[in-house]
């Protein structure tokens, strides 16, 4: 062997050496950096006492994909119920002191008072005062629940917007990817950030992906819409200036596919947009129709009722009167508009 030979595998091994070395150090200080694939130095020998280091991912796809499915599911079931006890707040109060509920069953007790001495007109002016807080709450929860609705949009709008710039920005990191692939480079901190921006999208929407040629990615959502192929496609939204009840929302687009919201009901979601989308036309307006139903509930229990007549709104009326809500129908925002029939309210003259 000569000298020359000598050294130059000297010099493979010592390089060898130094990349493994180096491969190690970096595994040990991304530890704990959720976004980092652990590197694998794999030594092969390329001739007679020469050596060759090849960096790996140890990445599992499958886990990956598993994970991606995960963070929709976990992004979309977060963004409902922290919705939801907003909704809960806005419309109850703490501890329900400020709900419908606790309000009726205020006037139920003032009601009974009354009815035992019913000659006692401070007793009578309470049941006023008591009904009063009952059209209140509902004319309240009706308000909050259509600013939740509106508030509801403009976030949806926000993170259409975040949205599209994660697509930006995974085309530029998918080009250093391929870039990176074609001229044989090392390309695991390419993938590291693109994968991490693909964890950041999922959040938003559920997506399946695949790889062609040069590492290539295509993104779709869970029922197939395109999301990215080459370039990113526009995911667009019209936001509402207000909502009133029975307002219904504009949906989001996706490459002008209406993005899927459909799981079934409305205490689950996957992703992001569809937890929002939930909240703002499956969970407000489900509120709002029950706060209408038990304004439709309280005109028709007040009615004032003769033979041979037909009922009329007594001590709660609405914009209706003197008929009352047919039965069985919904009045979308009875709730906002129901009030005290002023024969019945001394301070109404």
């Amino acid at each position: 062997m000569s000298l020359s030979t000598a050294l130059s595998i000297a010099q493979s091994a010592l390089l060898a050496t130094s990349k493994q070395t180096s491969v190690v150090s970096r595994n040990v200080a991304d530890a704990s950096n959720p976004d980092y694939a652990r590197r694998v130095a794999v030594v092969t020998s390329t001739a007679p006492g020469a050596r060759s280091v090849e960096i790996q991912r140890a990445a599992n796809d499958l886990l990956f994909r598993q994970n991606l499915s995960a963070l929709s599911a976990w992004s979309g079931q977060s963004a409902l119920y922290s919705g939801m006890d907003q909704l809960d707040l806005s419309v109850n109060g703490v501890d329900n002191a400020s709900s419908p509920s606790t309000a009726i069953a205020n006037l139920q007790q003032a009601l009974q008072l009354y009815a035992t001495t019913p000659s006692n007109q401070n007793l009578g002016a309470s049941v006023i005062d008591a009904a009063k807080r009952v059209v209140s709450s509902l004319n309240d929860g009706t308000t909050a629940i259509q600013d939740f609705r509106t508030q509801t949009d403009g976030q949806i709008a926000t993170a259409v917007d975040d949205l599209n710039s994660l697509l930006s920005q995974f085309q530029d990191a998918n080009k250093a990817v391929i870039a990176g692939t074609r001229s044989g480079t090392d390309v695991s901190d390419a993938l590291d950030q693109r994968d991490a921006l693909l964890k950041k999208i999922a959040e938003y929407v559920p997506v399946s992906t695949f790889t062609r040629g040069d590492n290539d990615m295509v993104i779709t959502t869970k029922d197939g819409t395109t999301l990215f192929e080459t370039v990113p496609r526009s995911v667009t939204f019209t936001p509402s200036a207000g909502y009133t009840a029975g307002t219904p929302g504009n949906t989001i687009y996706i490459d002008n596919v209406p993005l899927s919201t459909d799981t079934g009901d409305n205490a689950s979601a996957d992703g992001k947009l569809a937890g929002m989308l939930k909240l703002r036309d499956g969970v407000a307006a489900t509120m709002q129709s029950q706060l209408d139903e038990i304004a439709r509930g309280l005109i028709t229990a007040f009615a004032e009722t003769a033979p041979s007549q037909p009922d009329k709104a007594g001590l709660f009326t609405w914009p209706g009167a003197p008929a009352i809500p047919a039965a069985g129908t919904l009045v979308n925002g009875l709730a906002g508009s129901i009030s005290i029939n002023a024969a019945f309210d001394p301070s109404a003259g």
